[in-house]
Formats: structure tokens, C-alpha cells, sequence
């Protein structure tokens, strides 16, 4: 499933005042890095935010929201926002914001790639 454009584009308009933001495609989608760590991301019609393991609990009771799994462990850092839990302004900052929030202690994931 290819990610919802108007989705991306509204992150790209939350991200507009932050000084180093780069787009790159993964997970199915567009993620956004923002001072070279992965913040936020488009995939299919809901938003990936990492929000920090201290927020993710109560994240997870949210209408709309669900942990991410990667080869078969949460990742305690992400939640996928789903179209109901972003549904008004208000709603899609706060997950914006949770984000941005969270990268300013977040650590940049290496890429186990090899070159």
C-alpha cells in the first residue's frame, strides 16, 4: 500500500520551522528525519510517530493507535496514529509534537546494512 500523500504533506507543513529535515523512503512509506533521527513517518493512511518508550503505554490506549513490530518485538519508541486519532488539528499536532519532543533525547538508529 503506497502512503497517503496529503498525509506526508501535512507532516511536511508541521515540520516547516525545523532546521534539518530530510525524507526518505521506508516502512512502506516516507519518513521524515529530523537532525539526522527518524521522527515521523507516512505509511499508508496512518502516521508513524516515535514518541519515546516513557509515552508508548499510554499511547497504545488510544482509539487509533497501535505499537510498531519489527521481526516479531514492539519497538517501545513508535506507534502507528491511525485517521480517527489525528482526525482534527489539534489531535495531529499532538502526535507532532510528542514526536519532536522525543528526538531531542533520541538516538540516531544505525543501519545494519552492510557497505
Amino acid at each position: 500500500m503506497a502512503y497517503d500523500e496529503q498525509l506526508a504533506n501535512r507532516i511536511r507543513e508541521a515540520l516547516v520551522d525545523q532546521p534539518d529535515v530530510e525524507e526518505k523512503k521506508m516502512f512502506r512509506g516516507i519518513c521524515f528525519m529530523v537532525n539526522g533521527k527518524m521522527c515521523l513517518c507516512a505509511s499508508g493512511d496512518e502516521m508513524l510517530s516515535r514518541i519515546g518508550p516513557d509515552d508508548f503505554e499510554q499511547a497504545l490506549e488510544t482509539n487509533g493507535c497501535r505499537g510498531m513490530i519489527r521481526n516479531g518485538k514492539p519497538l517501545k519508541d513508535f506507534v502507528f496514529v491511525g485517521p480517527e486519532a489525528m482526525r482534527t488539528q489539534q489531535q495531529f499536532d499532538y502526535w507532532i509534537n510528542k514526536a519532536l519532543v522525543f528526538n531531542k533525547y533520541a538516538k540516531a538508529i544505525k543501519s545494519k546494512r552492510k557497505k
